[in-house]
């Protein structure tokens, strides 16, 4: 973000705020490719040497003019050819800003020696950087997958005995309250249980949150089926999912983070946004797993995001994150007022490839 910082009109600037001796024509022909600089340089050149010919007592004739104008044009086809491996390294500069890190500088024939050892420097700039995303990126998955089996034993212990062990003491209060003679605690013992009940159902819900222990056992489909239950529940939103009738199989690591990401958009929508209706919609083929989590929410501007925004733009962050480890990518389509819609796109292939 820029900031726009008043000008106090000084020796070395105008009351415009423009600075002192700069001639726009001038930056515009300094900011000109280098082709059109050391071609029009060159026309300079020649047009002087003309002028002086002329000027001297000399005539230009049609052919004298076809050979100026074929010398210069064979010049510019030099330059160009000159130029080429500098355009080069801009093109390839250009693939790593989009992403593409396999791009890399070819050794040109017509480069000199200046032009090669930047390309080569630009490689292993290149390589030094890819090594360093893939150190992070085992270093994210290790923490990840670390953290997920951690969230399972956790879910797994509040499911397996903390749950069981309060429904071992619903049963006994259940038995004492009906065992109970006296009115007033019978009255407390029946309170009693209805709280051990809710708190029953709280463990639950809470082990569900912490790790979908459906997703290991049953698959993505069916733990994204049972988000959509919980989060209808109590709620009045209106939560639906769509997926293939045979999905395609997915690998756990993408399975959890596609899960992940429905989980936290859903979130979004149920306190953020507003929504009266979600549809989560999954999509799978032998190559590619795309999630689409739609809602009717209020939107929000995902290019800004103000301090009441924080914990949404945490979410994005975390689904972004979870989505890049498995060489994915996420989008967001939102507008104030107009609802939200994210994706994710993961490729299957290189999932499987991957080790996890």
């Amino acid at each position: 973000m820029s900031l726009a910082l008043p000008l106090t009109p000084t020796s070395s600037s105008t009351t415009t705020g423009r600075p002192a001796g700069r001639n726009p024509l001038r930056l515009a022909a300094l900011r000109a490719p280098l082709a059109v600089k050391v071609v029009g340089a060159n026309f300079v050149v020649v047009v002087l040497l003309v002028g002086a010919w002329v000027v001297s007592g000399h005539s230009i004739g049609l052919m004298s003019a076809g050979l100026i104008v074929a010398g210069m044009a064979i010049h510019l086809g030099l330059v160009l050819v000159a130029l080429r491996p500098i355009r080069d390294l801009d093109a390839v500069a250009s693939r790593v800003w989009y992403g593409d890190y396999a791009a890399r500088v070819s050794r040109s024939a017509i480069a000199d020696q200046d032009v090669l050892r930047v390309g080569a420097m630009f490689n292993i700039l290149l390589d030094s950087l890819v090594d360093d995303r893939t150190r992070l990126r085992v270093l994210a998955t290790d923490a990840i997958e670390e953290g997920e089996t951690e969230q399972a034993a956790l879910a797994r212990e509040l499911r397996d005995s903390t749950a069981q062990r309060l429904a071992a003491l619903l049963l006994q209060l259940s038995a004492a309250t009906r065992d109970c003679k006296d009115p007033d605690l019978a009255v407390r013992l029946s309170d009693a249980r209805d709280a051990t009940q809710e708190i029953i159902e709280e463990v639950r819900s809470l082990s569900q949150a912490i790790h979908p222990i459906v997703l290991d056992e049953l698959g993505l489909v069916p733990a994204l089926e049972k988000l959509a239950r919980d989060s209808t529940s109590g709620t009045g939103i209106d939560v639906d999912v769509q997926a293939d009738s045979k999905p395609h199989s997915i690998p756990q690591a993408v399975a959890s983070a596609l899960y992940r990401v429905a989980q936290e958009a859903v979130r979004n929508a149920v306190l953020h946004a507003s929504a009266r209706r979600i549809r989560i919609v999954l999509h799978s083929d032998a190559t590619s797993a795309r999630l689409e989590v739609l809602d009717d929410g209020i939107g929000f501007d995902p290019a800004i995001l103000d301090s009441s925004g924080a914990t949404v733009k945490r979410g994005l962050t975390s689904m972004r994150e979870r989505v890049a480890l498995v060489d994915g990518g996420l989008e967001v389509k939102s507008a104030p007022r107009g609802g939200t819609t994210i994706v994710a796109t993961v490729p299957l292939i290189a999932a499987s490839q991957a080790q996890y």
